[in-house]
């Protein structure tokens, strides 16, 4: 059964970095403005999976409001003027880069995603060339006990992607987290093994959804990870049309 657009839905207007836009009043900025070829950086937000709200990349400013407010769960309003690339946003997103490569081991020049890395890309395209915050030198583990995939946890950035594509569109829920703060981990079936896992289906949306190097093929060298990420918006339209 194919659903039919949401009644009384109202189409309000605003801007997006002075330009005049209009759209339905239950959409999200971030989907706006990427809709329109406006790329507001993110890294826990992904089209086709829930929101989450947690990596603040995506903040933006609001004309009249004195705190910054996360794309991704504010929705458009009438009237609203919104700035998407200011110093002040500039500054904000340097930090959170910043203070994500200081808190694990994220050794570009080693990773099997190098040069397909969504952290990568968003420290280039935010111009973060060093980091000024002490390095946390943490030693993750590396389970490679599942047949197919590997899970490296000095590269997470604890998006929570594979959490939601496990539990929203593959229904399996292998994935959770454990822990608070610095010292959380995802983790499967209740911190087992991966390759012991009884829930795990082996499809591999897990790996395909991750920003990073953290979850990748079995057998794959520096520069070798590519992942495809198409398949979702699609799978996420299949399963809300059931």
């Amino acid at each position: 059964m194919i659903q039919t657009p949401t009644p009384n839905v109202r189409v309000v207007t605003f801007k997006i970095d002075d330009r005049d836009f209009s759209a339905r009043e239950d959409e999200t900025i971030i989907q706006v403005a990427w809709e329109n070829g406006i790329r507001v950086p993110s890294l826990c937000y992904l089209e086709g999976l829930s929101v989450w709200g947690a990596c603040r990349l995506c903040v933006v400013e609001i004309v009249g409001s004195p705190r910054l407010v996360s794309s991704c769960s504010t929705r458009v309003a009438e009237g609203m003027e919104i700035r998407t690339d200011s110093e002040r946003l500039q500054a904000y997103r340097r930090m959170i880069l910043e203070l994500l490569f200081s808190e694990r081991n994220h050794v570009c020049s080693v990773c099997v995603s190098n040069g397909h890395c969504e952290l990568q890309n968003l420290a280039q395209q935010c111009g973060m060339d060093h980091v000024r915050v002490p390095y946390r030198n943490k030693v993750y583990q590396v389970d490679s006990s599942h047949d197919l995939f590997r899970v490296d946890h000095n590269r997470c950035v604890l998006c929570s992607r594979c959490i939601r594509v496990c539990d929203e569109i593959e229904g399996a829920h292998t994935w959770d987290s454990k822990g608070r703060g610095i010292d959380t981990q995802v983790i499967t079936d209740l911190n087992r093994p991966w390759g012991e896992s009884d829930s795990c289906t082996g499809c591999g949306k897990c790996v395909q959804v991750c920003p990073t190097g953290a979850l990748v093929q079995q057998g794959t060298s520096v520069g070798e990870m590519h992942k495809d990420r198409k398949f979702l918006p699609y799978l996420s339209r299949m399963r809300d049309a059931q």
